[in-house]
Order: structure tokens, then C-alpha cells, then sequence
């Protein structure tokens, strides 16, 4: 169980922050709710102290004999700030402490995450980026606004991100330090990351196909570390089974073919490309045209081909200095065939890093955990486990240093 403090700023989008607290509750963390005034017109004290267990206090002379606006900072494992409004940044750049939210984040020597929610002119005001690169230089993760529908008939970016976008971001920066300094440092600002993720499905007449297990979760958490890190990501989605991240550009296929035609197309404006979709190696010659019936005891049988091998591919057309990562989800006994099947994958596909997992018993598939060996030609240059988001920045890492362990 790990000890949370979760802000809440005045703005429209505090009424997401109740979806929050509930999603980490639900996580088994112990969560203080500390609003400011303004929020408390959004959303009531009551509604806060029901869902988190605990009375909000805005002020540092609540419960003052329990030092709150020093013990609260000093104690959490983890501050998320959810909406940060203009204001809210603007004050905790400039360090004052004014109520117990900013006294909390001057005191905070954990790691702290702040979700902005504005409207778009004040997102892009340069006196707002000037407050949000100071907080990242200072080891704050700031995570970029959504865009879509604001107040009222507005659209544009400053829309708070969806509560599992923030969830899953606090909870990388929970586990893993490394990670909070990448995020705040925007590491992978000005990059640009195409991402494959889901399963292909091969149709075999008009309502039936063939397709695997896939769900899309690791490359949806790919993407999602990579936006976090700054990267301009576009997620070539393949029948995904849970929502893409707001900040990414989508692009929506359904077959093998599909997706090799959209990762080349994409792919040359790349600096990294993942491809963590898992596309059918089999497609029907030929899928009917009208559903196929049951015809008594008789069976059905259907001719297949081969797909198109759309990592190799993509690591033929690969350009200097870009990236291509590759998946091999393989069952083996134990590590020394694992990697010895990843070493023969690697060398025949021809990328410079692959991500390894064992599916053995049907590990992976759908779950919110992974467990993964990254190899290169060189072998083996990293192991990493635990939650997918965690487990996509490893990845990341490793992707952004390939070049090093391996020079053009």
C-alpha cells in the first residue's frame, strides 16, 4: 500500500478527480484528498471525505497540531495533482505556499505528477510553458493536456487526460525513479514514435475471421510512456480490447494487410518504430463472400497463405539513425530456449532490439503485468518486470541506446 496525496485545483475537470480516487482506492493505496478553496466549489468536501476515507482540509491551520502542511509532504510516497489549473502551476513554479495544496508540494520530497486542465489560450500563454518548464526542471512531472471538448462549446489541448491515463502515469513514477526523471526531463521531446499494438484479425467470410490473443495492452502502454516522455506518438491500433491514450494520434486497421500498409507508410517520418502488434502469419486465399453455413456432419476446409512479414519489412526499409523494435511472444521451457529462439527471431527479422516473452500456460495475453528479456545482436541487454507501463519504459530505454551497443 503506498500513501498518495492527491490535489485537486479549481477547475470544471475536479469532478474527474472523484474517477481518480476511486481508481487508486480501488488499488489498495491510501489516499489524502487536499483541495484547494476553489475546488471545494466544484466538487464538496462531503464527496471527498466519502470516497477517500479521510477529511479534506484546504488550510494549513487544520488539524495544526498535527503539523499537516509539513507531516503530508514529508510522508506520501506519491503527490498527483489532478486538474492543476493555470493558477495552481503558476504557484507552485513560484514556489509560494498560500494553502495546504502548495505548502504540501514544497514539502513533497517524493515523486510528483501534475495533470493540467485549462483552456487552450491559457495552456499555450508563454507565461504557463515558462511555469511548466520550471517545475520539469525541478524533477516535476507535468503531463501533456488532452485535447478534445473543454468548457462550454471550446476544443482544443488543456482537456484534463482521462483518470486511467493519469493512473497509470502516477503509478510509473511510483515504481520507478528512473522513469519520473525521463518524464520530467521530456527525453524524448521532439521524437517522433510510430507504435503497432492489438491483434490482426484474417476474415473468413463476412462475420467470421482468424485472429490470436492479443489485447493491445503493452502497446498501449508503449505508447502511453512515450507521450509521457514527450515523444509525438501515432499507435497503428489493430482491434485493440481497451482505449488507446487521449494525446495519440490513432490510426484503426484490421488485417495483416492493413497494418503492413500503414506501418510503411509511416514509418520512413519515424525515429522509433515498435512493432508490438501481434499480426496473423496465415490469411485465408480465399474468404467467402457470403457466410458460410453448416452443412451436416461435414467439416470445413480452408486453404491458407502467408502474410505479409511486416517486421522484416520494416527493418529492411529502415533508415540510419532510426530505431525498430520487434516482439516475439514464444513458448519455451526456460530461458536458454527462450532466448535461443529470440537470438534465430532476431537474426531473421532483422531489427535492432526485441522485446522476449514467454507465453507458455497463456502469460501476457490480457494481463496488466509483464515479464520481458530484451536482446540485441550483442545478446542480452535488459530484463524488466512488473506493471506494462513500467515495463514500456525499460523498452523505451533500452530503444533510445541501441545504437550505442550497436553503431551504424
Amino acid at each position: 500500500m503506498s500513501r498518495i496525496v492527491l490535489g485537486v485545483a479549481g477547475g470544471i475537470a475536479a469532478y474527474k478527480a472523484c474517477l481518480l480516487l476511486r481508481r487508486f482506492t480501488e488499488a489498495d493505496h491510501e489516499v489524502q484528498v487536499v483541495p484547494t478553496a476553489t475546488a471545494l466549489s466544484f466538487v464538496g468536501e462531503t464527496t471527498w471525505a466519502a470516497l477517500s476515507g479521510r477529511p479534506a482540509h484546504t488550510s494549513v491551520l487544520a488539524d495544526a497540531h498535527e503539523v499537516s502542511h509539513v507531516r503530508l509532504g514529508r510522508e506520501a510516497d506519491l503527490v498527483v495533482v489532478a486538474p492543476a489549473t493555470a493558477d495552481l502551476l503558476a504557484r507552485a513554479a513560484s514556489g509560494r505556499a498560500d494553502d495546504l495544496l502548495t505548502n504540501v508540494l514544497l514539502t513533497a520530497t517524493c515523486p510528483v505528477v501534475m495533470a493540467p486542465a485549462m483552456h487552450t489560450e491559457m495552456w499555450l500563454h508563454p507565461a504557463t510553458q515558462a511555469n511548466v518548464a520550471t517545475l520539469r526542471s525541478r524533477g516535476v512531472v507535468v503531463l501533456r493536456p488532452a485535447e478534445g471538448r473543454l468548457t462550454g462549446t471550446d476544443s482544443g489541448p488543456g482537456r484534463l487526460p482521462e483518470p486511467e491515463d493519469i493512473e497509470a502515469s502516477a503509478l510509473a513514477a511510483l515504481a520507478d525513479a528512473g522513469a519520473v526523471r525521463r518524464m520530467a526531463a521530456q527525453d524524448l521531446a521532439g521524437k517522433k514514435v510510430v507504435i503497432s499494438a492489438g491483434g490482426t484479425r484474417e476474415a473468413l467470410d463476412p462475420v467470421r475471421f482468424v485472429g490470436n490473443s492479443s489485447s493491445g495492452r503493452m502497446g498501449v502502454a508503449l505508447a502511453r510512456a512515450a507521450v509521457q516522455r514527450g515523444a509525438d506518438v501515432t499507435l497503428v491500433a489493430a482491434n485493440l480490447a481497451i482505449e488507446p491514450p487521449a494525446a495519440v494520434e490513432v490510426v484503426p486497421v484490421v488485417s495483416t494487410a492493413d497494418l503492413a500498409a500503414e506501418m510503411n507508410r509511416l514509418a520512413p517520418s519515424a525515429d522509433v518504430v515498435v512493432m508490438a502488434a501481434a499480426p496473423a502469419d496465415y490469411t485465408p486465399v480465399r474468404p467467402s463472400a457470403t457466410k458460410l453455413k453448416k452443412s451436416g456432419d461435414a467439416g470445413l476446409t480452408v486453404e491458407f497463405t502467408q502474410t505479409t512479414d511486416v517486421l522484416a519489412g520494416l527493418a529492411a526499409a529502415r533508415r540510419p539513425g532510426q530505431v525498430v523494435v520487434g516482439f516475439a511472444a514464444e513458448t519455451a521451457a526456460d530461458e536458454a530456449e527462450l532466448v535461443e529462439l529470440g537470438t534465430a527471431k532476431l537474426a531473421r527479422k532483422g531489427c535492432q532490439l526485441l522485446v522476449l516473452n514467454n507465453v507458455s500456460g497463456g502469460a501476457v495475453f490480457g494481463a496488466a503485468d509483464n515479464q520481458v528479456l530484451l536482446l540485441t545482436a550483442s545478446g542480452i541487454v535488459g530484463r524488466a518486470a512488473g506493471a506494462k507501463t513500467s515495463v514500456a519504459h525499460a523498452i523505451l530505454d533500452a530503444a533510445c541506446t541501441v545504437d550505442e551497443r550497436n553503431p551504424e
